[in-house]
């Protein structure tokens, strides 16, 4: 009597990564819950180009018995579910889920259970059997002798009754042909091992190489900074300038390196220094040197909101996380970067009433002729200023106004030198120490020769240590 043993496999649940450098990647969902985020002790990790809108800890999958969920962990740039934005939600096979928008997308896939047929052994009678062909003088005769004993075969079953055995002989003849070409693939096998250990070392000598010289621009770039920071503006000055110039654009070239990647190669510096270029990415400033000044003071505002001042930051996080959350969707609505809703914690702390002695009011510290000029009513006792959402919009646009004046490149920063100053004074005092048109558009010329006053060279870290540690509070102790 014929005996069959069944064997099936529970399906498996994947992440397939449908955009950026990860596309096409697969990544296991576990039983609990599997992370995903920038973080290296996550379980998806997402770095390089792609993290732009990652946050360090954004998102989970959460799987039990066939169960999925979807959970945003307090994200920057929030948890998309087939293009809705959610907190919470179920979550089935085929969903996309993006990480912010937009952002990199993944696919929630199944691995189908193999086929039965695959699984399933049977005994025959030996007249219903026929032997494996023995191996014929080239592989061509070979494969032939072998596809028509399976036919054979496969009909002898049939006529006695065991119908539906097509794979399981099938399965056969190909473990045969494949016992059969095993010592010429050995031969095969040697030589690419061979090729593979020669290209292996070429490649580990190749990344010490690109290692060495990446330590040693890094080299070059510390002393140009430190020498720039003695300097004062003229030829000299100039001329460092240009060389730091020429060494950013090489440590840029160097980590685009395919090998330098594969290496292990990552970005030097602090969490500080890191998360910096990463924003700087964001707003199209020059990101690979920042003066070391700069990274100065954005550690001193942090460790101030870290300390005497870290009543008012976690009340704006805690209490006022709503408004903090309405500024950014308007910001986002407008296509504007949604991390500047973090200027009101730096103009009033987004407590009501706050005004300043030139008169500016509201969460965002207008003063009078600009609200008026950008739309709000202020007039007797209606002060829209203090309106969140009315303001917001009227900034949308004052924001706009001043990063399309200042053109490209660093205009972000540019723009929040002049929203603290002032558009006029900003160019004033830009115009006095400056004479090249190109220079006076570079945020960070204008850094390093202090062509700035000294209130908005303060006011610009002091905003950039707010993002930063909006954008990742548990980093800060928040």
């Amino acid at each position: 009597m014929a005996q069959q043993a069944i064997a099936g496999s529970q399906a498996k649940a994947w992440l397939l990564c449908r955009s950026g450098a990860l596309a096409g990647t697969r990544f296991p969902v576990r039983d609990g819950t599997t992370r995903v985020g920038r973080a290296p002790d996550n379980d998806v990790v997402i770095d390089g180009a792609d993290s732009a809108t990652i946050s360090l800890y954004h998102a989970e999958i959460w799987q039990d018995a066939g169960v999925w969920r979807v959970r945003d962990l307090s994200s920057t740039n929030g948890t998309w579910l087939n293009g809705e934005r959610v907190a919470d939600a179920d979550c089935s096979p085929g969903a996309v889920i993006q990480l912010g928008n937009p952002g990199t997308e993944f696919a929630l896939i199944l691995e189908a259970a193999a086929p039965a047929g695959l699984d399933r052994t049977m005994e025959i009678p030996p007249s219903a059997a026929a032997p494996l062909p023995k191996p014929a003088s080239s592989p061509l005769a070979a494969a032939e002798e072998m596809l028509s004993s399976a036919v054979m075969r496969a009909r002898r079953m049939r006529a006695h009754g065991a119908g539906g055995e097509t794979l399981t002989i099938m399965r056969g003849v190909i473990e045969q042909a494949l016992r059969q070409s095993h010592r010429r693939l050995r031969i095969v096998g040697y030589s690419l091992a061979a090729a593979l250990v020669l290209v292996s070392a070429l490649a580990l000598w190749k990344i010490a190489t690109l290692n060495r010289e990446k330590h040693a621009i890094d080299s070059h770039i510390g002393q140009l900074e430190a020498q720039l920071q003695k300097a004062s503006e003229g030829t000299d000055f100039d001329r460092l300038l240009s060389q730091l110039g020429d060494y950013q654009n090489q440590a840029e070239s160097l980590q685009r390196s395919l090998l330098y990647r594969l290496g292990g190669g990552h970005e030097d510096g602090d969490p500080v220094t890191r998360e910096l270029r990463s924003l700087m990415a964001e707003f199209g400033a020059e990101v690979y040197s920042i003066p070391p000044d700069f990274t100065e003071r954005v550690n001193h505002y942090i460790q101030q909101d870290q300390g005497p001042d870290r009543p008012n930051f976690t009340h704006a996080l805690d209490e006022d996380r709503s408004q903090v959350e309405t500024m950014r969707r308007i910001l986002q609505q407008e296509q504007l970067p949604a991390d500047l809703a973090y200027i009101p914690i730096v103009e009033s702390a987004l407590m009501p009433g706050q005004a300043s002695p030139a008169g500016a009011a509201g969460p965002w510290q207008l003063t009078k002729p600009t609200a008026k000029a950008y739309g709000l009513r202020v007039d007797g006792p209606i002060d829209e200023r203090n309106d969140l959402v009315k303001s917001t919009r009227a900034i949308c646009k004052y924001l706009r106004d001043l990063i399309l004046d200042f053109g490209a490149g660093s205009s972000v920063m540019l723009a929040l030198a002049a929203y603290d100053g002032g558009t006029a004074k900003v160019k004033q005092a830009v115009s006095r120490t400056v004479k090249d048109p190109i220079k006076q558009r570079n945020f960070w010329y204008l850094y390093r020769t202090r062509a700035l006053p000294l209130e908005t060279r303060e006011y610009v870290p002091k905003v950039f240590a707010a993002i930063l540690i909006g954008r990742n509070p548990r980093q800060f102790g928040f």
